[in-house]
């Protein structure tokens, strides 16, 4: 008996140790945690307020064109086009005639058949890309999150965007449309949920320049998987451009790194020496 109650005292003194070992740990990680987050051991690391911490440095995959798949990525693709397509089963199409890999209405078609980007894309001349045109990039942006906003800050030009928790939109959008346009926020579950209209109509989706128009309303939904990662949807509605929405899916993954200083003005060579046009705003009258 006395060796029975021996191993008991020895295993409780061990579970002691143990458990201030765990606190230590937890104490000590919790105090590496975000202020105002709560250190989570699966999921994603939530706020004080119980809310997903989506805050940090984030890496999008590059999407050049958003009807195909890459890595971190899935497009869309209206048939007989498919995101999977290679480059030489989009060309055959294209010498088919069929240019038509996104649902277009005529006047979509019209816009995306007859753009070309060395007549002068904007931005080649450092206006604006756009806010989906922005989170396409290859390059990082930011989420700076509290209980009121979500911001995004772009390193492509240092750009920013913000996106306030509300049920309806700023009273200054109507009649004033911008280049990013003005977005609300919402959570649904531990997913928040952005809704973005009053676009100016000026820019373009991606790097290919699929087009949109005035009408262009953008549905983003940005769902914390883990610490390292996050997930991304954007959908597509624009009555002018497009016969039906459409999607893209997307993973995020979370860098050990600040963003960097961006200036498309500094050494805009190309611009400068003719290689790319400028490109002339819808606002300026031809003389």
């Amino acid at each position: 008996m006395p060796g029975v109650i021996i191993r008991r005292m020895h295993a409780r003194t061990q579970l002691a140790w143990m458990a201030l070992f765990v606190l230590a740990l937890s104490m000590h990680v919790a105090g590496q945690a975000p202020s105002g987050v709560a250190a989570a051991a699966e999921g994603p690391p939530r706020r004080a307020d119980g809310r997903p911490d989506l805050s940090g440095v984030w890496m999008p995959p590059y999407v050049p064109d958003m009807t195909v798949n890459r890595r971190d990525q899935r497009g869309y693709a209206e048939a007989p086009f498919s995101p999977d397509d290679t480059p030489q089963m989009r060309q055959a199409l294209a010498a088919k005639g069929n240019k038509a890999e996104l649902p277009f209405t005529a006047w979509g078609l019209a816009d995306w058949s007859g753009y070309d980007a060395a007549s002068g894309d904007y931005t080649g001349s450092c206006f604006p890309f756009g806010l989906q045109r922005s989170i396409n990039a290859p390059y990082p942006f930011q989420i700076i999150q509290d209980e009121r906003h979500v911001a995004l800050l772009f390193e492509i030009n240092t750009w920013h965007h913000t996106i306030p928790f509300a049920r309806e939109f700023p009273k200054q959008a109507d009649g004033n449309p911008t280049w990013f346009g003005y977005s609300i926020g919402r959570w649904d579950g531990d997913t928040l949920v952005v809704e973005t209209r009053g676009f100016n109509g000026y820019t373009r989706l991606d790097t290919v320049g699929h087009p949109h128009s005035d009408a262009l309303h953008l549905t983003h939904r940005f769902t914390r998987l883990d610490r390292a990662r996050m997930a991304y949807t954007v959908t597509v509605e624009d009555s002018k451009t497009y016969t039906k929405a459409w999607t893209n899916e997307r993973i995020f993954r979370l860098m050990d790194a600040p963003l960097l200083e961006y200036s498309c003005e500094e050494n805009n060579r190309s611009l400068w020496d003719g290689r790319i046009k400028t490109w002339t705003p819808p606002w300026v009258k031809p003389r």
